[in-house]
Parts: C-alpha cells; sequence; structure tokens
C-alpha cells in the first residue's frame, strides 16, 4: 500500500480550535522537534527509520474551549486526556498506556479516519462527537509503522470504556494538570551494556506509567503550549524498575519509537 501523504497543520480554522490548543495546531513542527529531541541520538536515529506501513492515533483532549486564567497557557481545570491501557494478556505492547491508534485500513481516510474508527474500536467512542483540529508530523518507529498524531477537541464528551477486554485493560480520561503535576514528572532511562539507549519524559499517575512516544508527545505539547509548571528534569529513573512498579510490560511499539523489538515479536495493528 503506497504511504499516504499528509496534511500538516490546522485543519479548521482558528475561531474552531480551543484557546489553549492553539500553539500546538498552529506550530507542530516545533512539537515534532521536541519529541525527537527527548531521547537523545537514539531518537533521532529511529527518526531516521523509512517505515513502511501507516498507522495513526487519536490525541484527544476534553475541556473548555476558553483560556483559564489561573495555570499557564491557559490550560482550563477541566482539561483531559484520552488514554488506553493495553492487556496484560496481548503478546506485544501489554501494559502500554497510549492513544487508542492503529494501522491504517483500505479505504480509510488517513490519517484522520484511521485515528477515529481505532478510536472507536477501542472505546466506544462517537467520532461525531470529536472536532479534529490538526494533524502532527509522521513519527516513524523500528517496527515499520509511520505514526500520525491527529489532534482532536472533545466537543461533546460521552461515555467511552473497555470494547474488548481480550485487547484494553483500561480506558481512561486523565485530567491533564494532574498529570502535568511536578510530583508525577520524572524521566526514565534504560542501559544497554553500559551505554544510555534511551532517555525521555514520563509520568506517574493513577497507577500508570507514561513514557516512550506517549509521554514525549505529551510532554512536547505541553512545553510548546506553555502549560509546563517547573519539574526536577533531573529526577532519572530506570525504566525497567518503573516497569516492575506499575506491574505491566510496556517496552515495544508506539509507545517506544526508540526500542528495536525482538525478532519474534509482532507489530501492533
Amino acid at each position: 500500500m503506497k504511504r499516504p501523504e499528509v496534511p500538516i497543520g490546522p485543519l479548521v480554522g482558528e475561531d474552531q480550535i480551543p484557546h489553549w490548543l492553539r500553539t500546538v495546531a498552529d506550530d507542530p513542527l516545533a512539537v515534532n522537534e521536541a519529541v525527537l529531541s527527548r531521547g537523545g541520538d537514539r531518537a533521532r536515529w529511529a527518526a531516521a527509520f523509512r517505515a513502511h506501513r501507516a498507522a495513526a492515533v487519536l490525541v484527544l483532549f476534553g475541556g473548555s474551549f476558553d483560556a483559564a486564567a489561573d495555570h499557564p497557557g491557559g490550560l482550563p481545570a477541566d482539561a483531559d486526556i484520552l488514554l488506553t491501557e493495553r492487556a496484560a494478556t496481548m503478546r506485544t505492547h501489554s501494559g502500554q498506556i497510549a492513544f487508542p491508534g492503529g494501522s491504517r485500513d483500505p479505504g480509510d481516510d488517513y490519517p484522520v479516519g484511521t485515528a477515529l474508527r481505532e478510536a472507536r474500536e477501542e472505546t466506544g467512542l462517537l467520532p461525531d462527537s470529536v472536532r479534529i483540529l490538526a494533524n502532527l508530523p509522521t513519527f516513524p518507529v523500528p517496527s515499520g509503522f509511520e505514526v500520525t498524531p491527529v489532534i482532536g477537541h472533545w466537543m461533546r464528551p460521552g461515555e467511552v470504556g473497555v470494547v474488548d477486554e481480550a485487547e484494553t485493560a483500561r480506558v481512561a480520561r486523565v485530567n491533564v494538570r494532574e498529570l502535568l503535576a511536578p510530583e508525577n514528572r520524572f524521566q526514565v532511562s534504560r542501559s544497554i551494556m553500559g551505554a544510555t539507549a534511551y532517555k525521555g519524559p514520563a509520568f506517574l499517575y493513577d497507577g500508570m506509567l507514561v513514557w516512550g512516544f506517549t509521554g514525549g508527545l505529551i510532554a512536547a505539547i505541553s512545553k510548546i503550549s506553555g502549560w509546563d509548571l517547573p519539574w526536577n528534569e533531573d529526577d532519572v529513573r530506570p525504566l525497567e524498575a518503573m516497569i516492575e512498579q506499575t506491574g505491566g510490560r510496556q517496552i515495544s511499539g508506539f509507545a517506544n519509537p526508540a526500542y528495536q523489538p525482538p525478532d519474534d515479536e509482532e507489530t501492533q495493528s
């Protein structure tokens, strides 16, 4: 299947984008640079990898349209983001915290149609309740995918939950201010033969370890949008220990483009 061309940037007029999301919609290349910088040379090597299959994830924010006066970047108190946790029984990507998403199917209006279809299949989300705001640049991952993040605003939030327990263990609407609280932020690192193979931002919230591509993208969006509060960037924790602490594996697929999966691991679809 030929790799589709993806329009990058805002897909709607500025008056349809919540005030606190306008920076990320208007400057997607800045988000791209922040994501690729999170893991040093290893992440930049992953960015140079030429993928052969297309995938999309839905980065879905809920919350008030207007900016708040009591928080950097105008992030409202009710802002939330939709995340999923893959089932522990999955052969690959088990326990991974991720955005809803997956690979492009024939006939998809890629990437928006792919992201919305996968979100519906995984969480029960009603696609017509979402206003799609922008596409970010694609991020190649060593598993053979180019992943396009699609930014959306949940205009009419409804019920979401686990659709298939064999694939998804949890669906959560996570308050963004709470996720970004300094006490929930740190970095994780992974070493191979004494050399740092990966280091990047992470979050620990409500028993969920959010890191890799998902954590890096959230951190990049927050930084570019001006939502950050000062946090201890020198707090670096071993990735394996944090994964064990939260009871998950979380070392493959979209969650960590800087990781090379073993030959016997399959690619998430």
